[in-house]
């Protein structure tokens, strides 16, 4: 217990001096005006990276695998067949566009019941291997993907341009009264699924275990489900995707903290993805000069570590 303490503070000095340094180093122009401004940045990374963390600890509870999470599953792909129907079907003058709260509720909503729609056919009663709900799950984002690319190549270039800024993570251009809302969102969330966490503690030792402990295993699956669904939209909604982050900071938490406790991994997996979405944007701003962006690396460094996790469970078989 005092180890981990430890390595959370640790974790959370680390991400404080992101923060600071993001916030202040080569300020141009008026502080008054750029300070302000990078404040709201910091605000949606910190917003996204703790939705993402607590979002796939959450899920990989449920799901039982370290793989597994919204993202893997396809859910993000979600987010861009909603922009790419939006564009396609109205325009990127549509007040579905213009509109940053409809587009951000529209996102929040397709994405929720398709999460849901997942959960029904896939994990009720624990009926189906978790490596076919793998494949479904990447089955289901490739299919959703092809799809948005047919779309895609039928819209005009300039309509094209405008859709891909909506479909690459991007912290650059972030609406204040749109983060307010994720935000408070987001608080919602973490008051509900504070009460739930012993609950999940009890779930991490199976649906067998957890019904002889007076668990209501499938209510609470589908509850925690929902939540998971709700951080992942709003995070999505707000930035873009991004696939592979709570892969890599969910099972960095597992691997450094070594602990069943979901407090102490989901706060661990938070500073973890806070020091990865601040520092990484950092580094593409005054190291990569704006020439990528941060879901590019994330998605790589995530795309090879994930392969990692599944030659991993491969050989654990």
């Amino acid at each position: 217990m005092r180890s981990n303490r430890t390595k959370l503070i640790v974790l959370a000095v680390i991400s404080i001096l992101c923060i600071v340094l993001f916030a202040f180093y080569d300020i141009k122009g008026g502080f008054d005006y750029a300070f302000p401004r990078r404040l709201i940045r910091i605000g949606a990374m910190i917003v996204t990276g703790v939705a993402i963390a607590y979002a796939t600890v959450v899920f990989q509870t449920i799901t039982h695998n370290r793989i597994l999470t919204p993202s893997v599953m396809g859910i993000d792909s979600m987010y861009e067949v909603v922009q790419t129907f939006i564009f396609f079907f109205a325009g990127s003058m549509s007040i579905w566009v213009v509109n940053k709260y409809l587009n951000f509720g529209l996102a929040i909503v397709a994405m929720i019941l398709f999460a849901l729609l997942l959960y029904r056919f896939l994990f009720r009663a624990d009926k189906h291997p978790i490596f076919f709900v793998l494949i479904i799950g990447l089955i289901i984002g490739t299919l959703l993907g092809s799809f948005v690319t047919f779309l895609q190549v039928l819209i005009s270039p300039t309509e094209y341009l405008s859709l891909q800024n909506l479909l690459f993570a991007s912290f650059i251009n972030i609406k204040s009264e749109i983060l307010y809302l994720a935000a408070g969102i987001l608080l919602v969330s973490f008051i509900y699924g504070y009460r739930i966490m012993r609950q999940l503690d009890v779930m991490s030792l199976g649906r067998d275990n957890s019904i002889n402990l007076g668990i209501n295993y499938d209510r609470m699956v589908m509850k925690t489900l929902i939540l998971s669904s709700v951080l992942i939209a709003t995070s999505t909604a707000l930035v873009g995707p991004i696939t592979f982050l709570g892969l890599i900071v969910a099972n960095l938490s597992y691997q450094f903290l070594a602990t069943y406790k979901h407090v102490t991994l989901i706060t661990g997996a938070s500073l973890i993805s806070i020091i990865a979405l601040i520092g990484g944007q950092f580094l593409v701003e005054h190291i990569f000069e704006l020439k990528t962006t941060i879901s590019v690396i994330i998605n790589f460094v995530g795309g090879i570590y994930f392969i990692y996790l599944l030659l991993k469970e491969s050989r654990a078989i």
